[in-house]
Formats: C-alpha cells, sequence, structure tokens
C-alpha cells in the first residue's frame, strides 16, 4: 500500500473516532478542517519511510505514530494562525480555523487535535504496549516543554533569541519526533535517529524562511512576510538570501549522510534528496508549490 494511502487512512480513523456519535457540529467541522485535505504530509512520510527502513513489523502502529505526529503539526498550525501569534487569514490556501469558525472553536480544534494525537497513540498499546508507551514518551517530549514545538512557539516572545534553539524547538522537533517515532515503531533505537531528523527539520525552517520572503501568498499558502512583521529571527535576516540557501544545501548533504546503517538505507537515501528536491527555491518558483 502506498504511504500515502496508509496515511490518510489512518488520519481518517482518527478523525471519524474523535467525531462518532453526538459532538459539538461546529467544532467537529473545524477538526476536519483543519485536517483535510492535508498539506505535503513531510513528517508523517518521514515517519513512516524510517519505520519502512528498518523492517516495519508492525505496520499499524507505524501507522498510528504517523497519524499522531501529522495531528500534532495540524494543531500547531491552528494555534500559529490565531490572532494572539500571526493572526494568519489563510492556511493551506482556505481560511484558517480561527477565520472560518472563530476564535473559540479554534483553540478548542487544536487543543483537540493534541489530545487525539495522544489518545491513538495509546490505543495502540493493544498492539504492543512497549513501543506504544515509547511512543506516547517520544511524542510528549517533542510536543511540550522544554525542547518541544510548545518551547518553540514561546521563545517568540523573548527578547533574546538563539536561531538555532528556537528552530530547534519550532520546527526541528516534529522532524525529530518523525524519524525517532518511526525507528521505535519498528523496534530499532531511537537515538541512532535522531540527527537525520534535526538535520531535516533545520532544512524545512531554513527553507520557510526563504519561502517567507522569495514566494507569493498564492505559492505558499499562507500569508509572506510574517518573520519581518513579527520581528521573529530568521536564517534569511541572519545570513541574507543567498547564506540562507547556502546553509540549506549544507544542512541537506548532512542529512543524507547521516542516514544510519538499517535494511533501507537506499530507499531512505533516496526519500530524503526528494524532500530535499521540494526544499529549494528554485523548485518552488517552477511548481508553485509550498514547503508545508
Amino acid at each position: 500500500m502506498p504511504l500515502t494511502s496508509r496515511i490518510e487512512g489512518a488520519i481518517d480513523a482518527a478523525l471519524t473516532r474523535a467525531t462518532r456519535g453526538t459532538v459539538p457540529r461546529k467544532l467537529a467541522a473545524a477538526l476536519d478542517h483543519a485536517v483535510k485535505p492535508g498539506g505535503a504530509r513531510i513528517r508523517p512520510t518521514i515517519s513512516l519511510s524510517v519505520a519502512l527502513a528498518c523492517g516495519d513489523d508492525r505496520p499499524a502502529l507505524s501507522d498510528t505514530a504517523a497519524a499522531a505526529i501529522e495531528l500534532i503539526h495540524c494543531a500547531s498550525l491552528v494555534h500559529d494562525d490565531m490572532p494572539c501569534f500571526d493572526d494568519a487569514a489563510i492556511r493551506r490556501g482556505k481560511p484558517s480555523v480561527h477565520r472560518a469558525f472563530g476564535e473559540d472553536i479554534a483553540l478548542l480544534t487544536g487543543d483537540s487535535l493534541i489530545v487525539l494525537g495522544f489518545d491513538i497513540l495509546g490505543l495502540a498499546a493493544q498492539d504492543h504496549p512497549t513501543r506504544a508507551g515509547q511512543l506516547v514518551l517520544e511524542m510528549a517530549r517533542f510536543t511540550g516543554m522544554p525542547h518541544g514545538i510548545c518551547a518553540g512557539q514561546g521563545w517568540e516572545a523573548e527578547e533574546v533569541i538563539d536561531l538555532q534553539t528556537y528552530h530547534r524547538a519550532k520546527t526541528g522537533a516534529l522532524f525529530t519526533a518523525a524519524t525517532r517515532m518511526g525507528a521505535v515503531a519498528a523496534g530499532r533505537d531511537p537515538e541512532e535517529w535522531s540527527e537525520l531528523g534535526a538535520r531535516i527539520g533545520e532544512a524545512f525552517q531554513v527553507a520557510d524562511d526563504l519561502l517567507d520572503v522569495m514566494q507569493p501568498s498564492d505559492v505558499t499558502g499562507k500569508p509572506v512576510g510574517q518573520d519581518a512583521l513579527h520581528g521573529r529571527p530568521s536564517a534569511v535576516g541572519e545570513l541574507g538570501i543567498d547564506g540562507a540557501i547556502r546553509r540549506l544545501e549544507d544542512i541537506l548533504s548532512g542529512a543524507i549522510a547521516s542516514i544510519p546503517a538499517c535494511p533501507g538505507e537506499a530507499m531512505l537515501a533516496e526519500m530524503v534528496r526528494r524532500t530535499a528536491e521540494r526544499l529549494t527555491p528554485a523548485h518552488h518558483a517552477a511548481h508553485g508549490t509550498a514547503a508545508e
């Protein structure tokens, strides 16, 4: 089964679980709006690719891990778009959740998606209790404080920000979670996979910084110029456009070199190469697609 089918199937099953029975109609609609149709699904694709490279002996568990990562990611986008943060009007080419449903429903949508991510990981304990328990801990580590995406958002309220630490938490956390959780789902040591996830995450953030200044919103599917508008640190602001592009190329080369020895090493290297191609500014200019 193609990775896309596995990812979407697991996400659909999670949404069905969250909206079954008699539920608040607007909140149920907002959950669907926030998650479907998805973006590139890069994080769950990476997670599943790592699981496959490591043998994928528990495919249902791998699918659940991938879906949980995407649900947490979608939650972060809903919260990030709210007026208290970016006040973004569009996301993935359509109205952001708070614009479509109101701030109250948007807040509850993000919260519900986070809980749903942990809910399906908890249910996965029926398949493999030990691995599922470790997946819950991995997801918690890269979602909250002190080094998860919540910490990344929190750094934006600080007067002094270390760019690398900020990027590692704001964007890199879920990519590191993706590689580590893919390994855990397949019974491998997650520590071996941290560097790959961290490097892909850093590359994605640098690429996003470049898109923020180099592409219009109809290409990115979200407002542009946000880093300058909100005074946020960025690779472009620190290194300039040419320097940021060189930095992106260096990071991606290191990512491929960091792949641990595993049965699917060659396949995984090709996946990273394809991901790298998607992140380059030249690709977006030619194809009109957003990195996210």
